[in-house]
């Protein structure tokens, strides 16, 4: 790949640079990209499935988010490793498929949606949308039923071991989610 190959093509884009839809479809055929959504590419062999899907993902939807599973694991709040990249979007929006990796799927309100949620940075100068640790452990706890309680209250204690963690501040943004508030302080009054 050259240095002026864009590392994401997507044909008919506005971008002067960009590739017709043949040029790009000839590249694919060479075996020099490869598909990873419907009109998007990137060079063969330059990113893992996950991040293929997640590239493909955000492409289609800017505010698809990584949570839960996949944002402890990036934030390194838990050993496990998720089987499933587990990603949100705003109700009522309905799941997005993918060809390349496991996807599971969430649906949150679109008055919290957006509370702790950053750019995560993907190769390109692409982005998806990844929560904070704390908007990940209050995800954890509204969610216990189906993640497990010891896996919230894991990623909590591991949270509060860093110097940068602020219980004040989780409590606040907690605030907007009354189901998780109660139990993460009944949890933190044990744990501190």
């Amino acid at each position: 790949m050259t240095p002026t190959t864009p590392f994401l093509i997507r044909p008919g884009s506005t971008a002067d640079d960009t590739p017709t839809r043949r040029a790009v479809e000839r590249l694919a055929a060479a075996g020099e990209y490869e598909k990873i959504a419907p009109g998007a590419y990137v060079p063969t062999g330059s990113v893992d499935d996950t991040v293929a899907a997640w590239l493909a993902l955000a492409t289609r939807r800017p505010d698809v988010t990584i949570c839960l599973m996949s944002a402890a694991a990036l934030h390194d709040l838990t050993d496990e490793i998720p089987r499933t990249s587990h990603l949100a979007l705003p109700r009522p929006a309905r799941a997005l498929k993918t060809e390349f990796a496991p996807i599971t799927w969430h649906f949150f309100a679109k008055s919290t949606f957006d509370i702790g949620r950053d750019p995560y940075p993907l190769p390109g100068g692409q982005s998806i949308g990844l929560y904070s640790a704390e908007r990940t452990i209050i995800d954890l706890f509204r969610l216990r039923h189906t993640h497990g309680e010891d896996l919230a209250v894991a990623a909590l204690k591991t949270w509060l071991g860093r110097r940068t963690s602020r219980p004040g501040s989780l409590l606040a943004m907690a605030g907007s989610f009354p189901t998780a508030r109660p139990e993460i302080r009944r949890v933190l009054e044990v744990l501190l």
